[in-house]
């Protein structure tokens, strides 16, 4: 393995391919049928034999970053890390209830203290407001709604700030009554299929099909793309077991990355190793940034095999807080 710039480097025969199947889809891009084949697919109910082939081939192209931690931290010599965590699935264990995500002590503790060596940031869906009620630690830094609200603490060292001294960034203000109007209109929409759950993210909206019979999912759609007719200003983006309403305009996770980057001083620089853990087709986007920018790694969750822009790989929740540890243990030892 070779490093370029910073960046954690695999062989071409390692990169991913150009047939991404982890695409957002726009509400109206595409037929239902091709949206709910889509669901399907990034919804698999078990695993059989026959996918341990691909399985074994699937992490040989994005290997374990906890196998491969040495060359990690290699890359990582005389450059600023900087990390960032999406919540669900990462942080917390992916759960039938979004309200009841918790995550567990040991994981905030170590959280906690990767915060006291490395700039840390919080990159979710959820809004600000109840990822923080999950996470409880003030000295982090939030970008909510998919990086639609962003948040520092007040003792962060950043360019973009309030009266208070703390970060503060929301790109999509204008779109926030439209947001609610569309989440009152959903609830009435959705109320008579079992297992929907609207949340309200401040600036987006995620419809929760988890808990909804699979024959079902076709309501669930059609009953959201009914609503969005009417709000031509915001589109609709698949996530795992979930659909995300946003605003139409270029921000995502990726732009969050950026955006936190550069107001912590880390631009442009060579001197910075960005270190991104997610599971969500959502997080592709800061993924995609990472490798272009041939600076820091992507790591993705995730026990199947899906396509990625990531470099490397860690199975569940209980794998990253292992990761944050060994993190923690090579700053302490430096």
């Amino acid at each position: 393995m070779s490093s370029h710039d910073g960046g954690v480097a695999m062989s071409d025969a390692m990169k991913p391919t150009a047939a991404a199947v982890g695409l957002l889809m726009s509400s109206f891009a595409a037929p239902t049928t091709t949206l709910l084949r889509s669901m399907r697919a990034s919804s698999p109910t078990r695993r059989s034999s026959d996918d341990d082939y691909c399985n074994d081939l699937w992490r040989i192209r994005y290997p374990s970053a906890l196998g491969v931690f040495g060359d990690i931290i290699k890359a990582s010599i005389g450059k600023q890390i900087i990390m960032f965590l999406d919540y669900d699935g990462t942080l917390s264990p992916i759960v039938e209830d979004p309200d009841k995500a918790f995550m567990t002590n040991q994981m905030r503790e170590a959280v906690r203290d990767v915060a006291k060596h490395f700039p840390t940031a919080i990159v979710t869906g959820r809004c600000i407001s109840k990822v923080f009620e999950f996470v409880q630690l003030q000295e982090l830094y939030y970008a909510g709604s998919h990086g639609l609200d962003i948040k520092g603490p007040e003792k962060g060292r950043h360019a973009y700030t309030k009266a208070n001294n703390s970060l503060l960034y929301q790109p999509a203000n204008e779109y926030l009554p439209m947001i609610d109007e569309v989440h009152k209109a959903l609830l009435e929409k959705t109320k008579s299929i079992d297992g929907a759950k609207v949340e309200n993210n401040k600036f987006c909206l995620s419809v929760h099909y988890r808990c909804v019979e699979e024959k079902k999912w076709i309501n669930v759609v059609e009953q959201v793309k009914s609503v969005l007719i009417g709000f031509p200003k915001l589109r609709m983006c698949q996530g795992r077991k979930v659909l995300e309403i946003r605003p139409s305009i270029e921000w995502n996770k990726g732009n969050a990355l950026e955006f936190l980057l550069e107001s912590l001083g880390y631009g442009n620089s060579d001197n910075v190793f960005p270190v991104y853990i997610g599971d969500d087709r959502t997080d592709e986007d800061a993924f995609k940034v990472l490798q272009q920018r041939r600076r820091g790694l992507g790591i993705i969750v995730s026990k199947t095999p899906t396509e990625s822009n990531a470099s490397y790989s860690l199975e569940e929740p209980l794998q990253v807080m292992q990761f944050l540890r060994l993190m923690l243990e090579i700053s302490e030892s430096n």
